[in-house]
């Protein structure tokens, strides 16, 4: 039976500090990816819900600016004709007034955004380990954000029931702000959606017959109280 021997590697001690060393390089190193990556999702994390609730204030501030200064009234969208007997046959849209509306909201938007486009993320050093104990604890470490963001609004119809014989006609605004956000070695993006009621009335009598125009579609009035009848 032949027996096979094996002469042990001798390392010398300057070979052993560099071997020690390359290891802990390399757990070091996996270390370092390890925390990266977790940065990289609780920064993204964290910037998206504070640019979030800072643009929902922006476009919050500029519709109900809008609103208290009388830029947007019913009776300057919505036109009524009415026969003889002063019952009302048709409502007509000014969409003049529609697209100036829409464009004023959106230019005031990005105004607005475009002076709070960059800011500091103030990120407590206890939230980027993960620990729920943890979170919020802990000395403030900054980053600095940029965001830069493209706005559309454009207007919805509601007809609904409001008692006998008669229907609430509701205009509804919804602006969507689509916003990319820029950190350092991070970049994500999110879309921030809101609708707001900005005119309404009451329409007395029977609901016309003819039909009102949005979004470049024309849509009956009376299919909107069938479908958003109340029980």
């Amino acid at each position: 039976m032949r027996r096979y021997y094996f002469s042990r590697l001798r390392l010398t001690r300057s070979q052993r500090l560099r071997l020690w060393c390359l290891m802990g390089g390399l757990v070091l190193m996996a270390l370092l990816l390890v925390v990266a990556s977790h940065l990289r999702n609780v920064l993204s994390s964290l910037a998206v819900t504070r640019v979030s609730n800072t643009v929902n204030r922006v476009v919050t501030a500029a519709v109900n600016d809008t609103i208290n200064s009388g830029g947007i009234q019913y009776e300057n969208l919505i036109h009524f004709e009415k026969d003889g007997n002063g019952q009302i046959t048709a409502l007509e849209t000014d969409m003049a007034e529609f697209n100036r509306v829409q464009a004023a909201i959106v230019d005031d938007v990005l105004g607005r955004l475009s002076e709070v486009s960059t800011t500091d993320l103030a990120i407590p050093l206890g939230t980027l380990t993960g620990s729920a104990l943890l979170a919020g604890r802990g000395p403030v470490f900054r980053v600095r954000m940029q965001f830069v963001g493209s706005s559309t609004a454009r207007f919805e119809n509601e007809f609904t029931e409001a008692g006998i014989n008669q229907t609430k006609h509701r205009i509804i605004l919804s602006v969507d702000v689509s916003v990319s956000i820029l950190l350092p070695g991070v970049s994500t993006y999110t879309k921030v959606s809101n609708d707001f009621t900005v005119a309404e009335t009451i329409i007395v009598g029977t609901v016309p017959d003819s039909y009102v125009y949005f979004h470049g579609n024309y849509e009956e009035a009376e299919d909107y109280v069938m479908n958003n009848a109340g029980p």
